[in-house]
């Protein structure tokens, strides 16, 4: 099991900045990846940004050059820098992480339990 838990989220003006932090514990295999979703009122739950153990991210269209998603390996924490804000960013913010059984190589999906982003003046 992996428990995730997120901070960071509130309420920003539009070209405003937040920083979100999700820390993991628990049985956390090496390779792993970790990252963010986001759901909206009304809108399908989307991945925003996710990154390797090793550094690798791939981040969602609407957020490039925007968006910065880190890791700390030795604190099993993942973090998402977003800038510019806008009110389409509104959402509530899922972090997660895909466990890679070491063995069987099956990724074993948890999620936290989401903190709200809001974008408004």
């Amino acid at each position: 099991q992996v428990q995730l838990v997120e901070s960071g989220g509130g309420l920003v003006q539009p070209g405003g900045s937040l920083r979100l932090s999700c820390q993991a514990s628990g049985s956390i295999f090496r390779n792993n990846i970790m990252g963010w979703y986001r759901q909206a009122p009304g809108k399908q739950h989307e991945l925003v940004a996710n990154i390797t153990r090793d550094g690798i991210a791939n981040y969602a269209d609407s957020v490039k050059g925007r968006f910065t998603i880190s890791r700390d390996n030795a604190q099993n924490t993942v973090y998402l820098q977003m800038n510019s804000l806008k009110p389409e960013d509104t959402a509530v913010y899922y972090c997660n992480i895909d466990n890679i059984h070491p063995r069987n190589r099956i990724p074993y999906t948890y999620w936290g339990r989401g903190t709200q982003v809001t974008v408004s003046s």
